[in-house]
């Protein structure tokens, strides 16, 4: 029998604000463990939570670019359960009253665009982070806790069972995270912990409705991740099922280094996390007027972008895509179109050397001025420098920020092209190839190649080619 494996996530969005969400410590990555903690986020007695502002502000927004119905009223619930990374024994998060309902979120797949609905986006806090004492949670013979993370603002997005392989699970998380990008809510950095998720994954007879017997896989801590574990699990149930075994709910844990997902615990029913709304804090109650004005405050979404740039500039979808990846760099390109009127060009150079340059660097586009790269192609265009110096200025100016021009006369790397500096070179290499000059003399035009080639190497590529074509010539 065919199956068809029905996919949904579970994603934690880690928010972008300077403080946590009921407590003002620092939300900063990388500090020494424990210490940007307080009584607060570490639940001691007599402590009280204050709601970040900011934390609503920045998930209203996300919830407005995910189509989403944002509430009125939303209220916090305490989701009981014991953990070693949950100090206070509880996580105020949302239950019956989230934050926004519905929603959902346009991707391109293979087979062709389709909307992914979401079922429910809610405000949580984050818990603190368990660091194991081996190669993976199943070997651990301990873990240590750092509380730096405890508290810091969550945004929980759910989708509906509508995904049917790692590869599309991989393309929606894909989508997700260049929309929160723009938004500017999160920097959704996995390496970082800053955008997680979750898969349900079950299986069920192709063409059929409903759902099979679930299984939850976790530790996704990357695209890849996903797109191989779902895979993984899809073949891991196919081939228990296909030998007449019997499928139960459980808990797996991706094993990242032998790529494969393993049984953690069986689920023999759901968790009972006794939510009841969190006493301490009232209801969140947003005004309509707050939520219009907070949609009117959204930029222009990426995929809204890449059509526009598509039909703008007569882009393919692979470039419409490259240059939108970031609002940074769609913003660069744009900015610098403005003024350098050969898109076809600067296209080439935007999403091949610059954001190479960009990469090799860690800057991103926002942090170098498109005048400069504007500067850089009219100085090409005009036959100031060639192509070679001109990937060489390219990388400088990324490095550091000074003009392409102000290069080119602090190292005199202009194009070489009067006759008194280039003859001497010219008369140089033709003594020193007597072999390449007689090949050409007998009619191998490539021996010409060859010795333009010596001269070209000799000024780093600043000669001039079709001056050293004709001196060549002229002397031979």
């Amino acid at each position: 029998m065919k199956y068809e494996a029905v996919i949904g996530l579970e994603i934690h969005v880690e928010l972008q604000t300077r403080s946590k969400i009921f407590c003002g410590c620092s939300t900063a990555f990388g500090a020494e463990p424990n210490t940007n903690c307080c009584p607060g986020c570490l639940g001691l007695p007599g402590t009280l939570p204050v709601l970040n502002r900011r934390a609503v502000e920045y998930a209203v927004r996300a919830a407005l670019a995910l189509n989403c119905r944002v509430q009125g009223k939303s209220v916090f619930a305490r989701k009981n359960y014991f953990y070693p990374d949950l100090p206070k024994a509880y996580q105020i998060s949302q239950n019956e009253q989230p934050l926004a309902w519905g929603g959902y979120l346009e991707v391109d797949f293979p087979t062709g665009s389709r909307r992914v609905n979401l079922q429910r986006v809610h405000l949580e806090e984050e818990a603190g982070k368990l660091i194991h004492a081996g190669d993976s949670i199943m070997s651990a013979a301990y873990s240590l806790v750092d509380y730096n993370r405890a508290g810091v603002p969550l945004l929980e997005i759910v989708t509906a069972p509508e995904l049917h392989s790692g590869r599309e699970a991989r393309l929606f998380l894909e989508e997700l995270r260049t929309l929160l990008l723009y938004t500017g809510v999160s920097d959704v950095k996995m390496e970082e912990g800053s955008l997680r998720c979750d898969a349900n994954i079950s299986l069920r007879p192709a063409g059929s409705a409903g759902l099979g017997i679930r299984t939850e896989v976790k530790n996704l801590n990357s695209f890849r991740a996903v797109e191989q574990a779902l895979n993984y699990e899809a073949e891991r149930q196919a081939a228990i099922l296909a030998d007449g075994g019997e499928l139960f709910t459980a808990t797996c844990h991706w094993d990242d280094n032998r790529k494969a997902t393993v049984v953690m615990r069986k689920k023999e029913e759901a968790a009972d996390y006794r939510y009841f709304p969190d006493p301490d804090l009232p209801p969140l109650i947003l005004e309509r007027s707050y939520i219009e004005a907070m949609r009117e405050q959204l930029p222009e979404l990426p995929r809204e972008r890449r059509q526009r740039l598509r039909e703008s500039f007569n882009l393919s979808d692979d470039e419409a895509a490259m240059l939108t990846a970031t609002r940074e760099l769609a913003d660069f390109f744009e900015a610098a179109a403005e003024s350098y009127r050969d898109y076809r060009n600067l296209v080439n150079w935007v999403q091949g050397d610059l954001v190479y340059r960009l990469r090799e660097s860690g800057k991103r586009a926002d942090e170098i001025s498109p005048a400069m790269l504007v500067e850089l192609l009219e100085l090409l265009d005009a036959g100031e420098i060639n192509r070679p110096v001109a990937k060489e200025l390219l990388a400088e100016m990324v490095k550091s920020g000074v003009s392409p021009r102000k290069l080119v006369q602090q190292r005199g790397l202009g194009k070489i092209s009067d006759q008194e500096s280039l003859l001497p070179l010219v008369e140089q290499v033709i003594a020193e190839n007597p072999d390449a000059v007689e090949n050409y003399r007998k009619g191998k035009e490539k021996a010409l190649a060859f010795l333009v080639g010596k001269v070209m190497a000799m000024t780093r590529g600043r000669a001039d080619p079709q001056e050293l074509n004709r001196l060549f010539r002229e002397k031979l």
